[in-house]
């Protein structure tokens, strides 16, 4: 790749985010202001609320008021770049409407969580139109603004190598973890915290199977205190608890969670956020346990199959948040009624 200084433009890169939710108006915020001198970016801002628009414009940001006021930045030799940051079943139908006030030589950038077939049928489509696309998986949420977002791409190799300044702004930087032993000199666009994945589709391939390890990961940390929180019920109801009636250790989950933090191999952010938690709601009571799923660890789970893969941890981590939301109660029903007609076995007393 170019070094930063020969992908300096002669004119400012014109951007506009489009979907100012959770994470666009933040990404707007911290390319404004983590964006070098020598790279400017002129940003606009866009949202089906005109409400929205006005709030984050004023904080120095140029509001458009219809997907149309697109066509105003049309330039032939400084051609504009829009950042679609809006909900996984509107996106193709945001791109489409987009496409339509755009030039030849503009690009789209899809920021959202797509799933990567999609992308490479929309990229397929825009090049029909001159338009060039590049899909990025983009982690960091809320905290993005603050700490950065590591950033996976996809997309030819010149158009994403424009949108340098952009990703660069975004990333956390080089500084954010220690150098990987063996590293040395000039750091990488990886180590920075954004990467050219490879064409089209590849950036939100990546990023899917990044949430299946998400998914995986969560649930061996909330299976773990889970056990530790059982050997505590040994202690409030030690008739009712099979198998660990002489495990009857009172245990501090939050403190054992910071504990954790702090030189242990199993420390990370997903802890971090954990020990947090406990420290807001020690008994997580604010919390009903039923857990939702995004697209993305179904389609990773799907993607292994397809291929062959075998995933078992992030399948079980999949289905595992199916069960949180009561979607196995008829198939438990059914166990209970088999072990009662086989064996009159009765049922066992539920927790409250």
């Amino acid at each position: 790749m170019t070094s930063d200084s020969s992908i300096a433009s002669a004119a400012p890169l014109n951007l506009t985010i489009v979907g100012l939710g959770r994470m666009g108006a933040n990404i707007a915020r911290r390319i404004q202001r983590q964006s070098q001198p020598q790279h400017q970016i002129d940003i606009n801002v866009f949202d089906l609320s005109a409400e929205t628009v006005a709030k984050v414009a004023a904080e120095g940001f140029q509001g458009l008021s219809s997907l149309s006021d697109l066509s105003k930045f049309n330039d032939v030799a400084n051609p504009q770049i829009v950042w679609v940051m809006v909900p996984a079943e509107v996106t193709a139908a945001t791109i489409k409407e987009i496409a339509q006030y755009l030039d030849t030589g503009a690009t789209i950038i899809d920021g959202g969580n797509t799933f990567y077939r999609e992308d490479i049928a929309n990229s397929a489509w825009l090049a029909t139109k001159g338009i060039n696309f590049v899909d990025v998986g983009t982690s960091g949420g809320v905290y993005g603004l603050e700490r950065g977002y590591s950033l996976m791409i996809g997309g030819e190799v010149a158009v994403v190598e424009r949108l340098k300044p952009i990703f660069i702004a975004m990333a956390p930087g080089v500084d954010s973890a220690e150098r990987t032993p063996g590293k040395t000199g000039t750091a990488a666009d990886s180590e920075n915290g954004f990467y050219h994945c490879g064409p089209a589709g590849a950036g939100h391939f990546v990023k899917m199977v990044h949430n299946g390890i998400e998914y995986g990961a969560m649930a061996a940390y909330a299976e773990g205190l889970n056990l530790l929180n059982a050997a505590g019920e040994g202690i409030k109801h030690p008739t009712a608890v099979e198998g660990i009636s002489e495990t009857k250790y009172d245990l501090n989950l939050a403190e054992i969670s910071e504990v954790w933090r702090r030189g242990s191999v199993v420390a990370s952010w997903l802890l971090d956020l954990t020990a947090q938690a406990y420290a807001e709601d020690p008994d997580l009571a604010g919390y009903t346990g039923a857990v939702a799923d995004s697209g993305e660890g179904r389609w990773t789970v799907q993607t292994a199959i397809d291929a062959g893969v075998p995933a078992n941890v992030l399948s079980a981590s999949l289905m595992g948040r199916f069960s949180s939301r009561g979607n196995d109660l008829y198939a438990n029903k059914v166990l209970s009624a088999m072990r009662k007609k086989f064996g009159g076995h009765s049922e066992a007393a539920k927790k409250n």
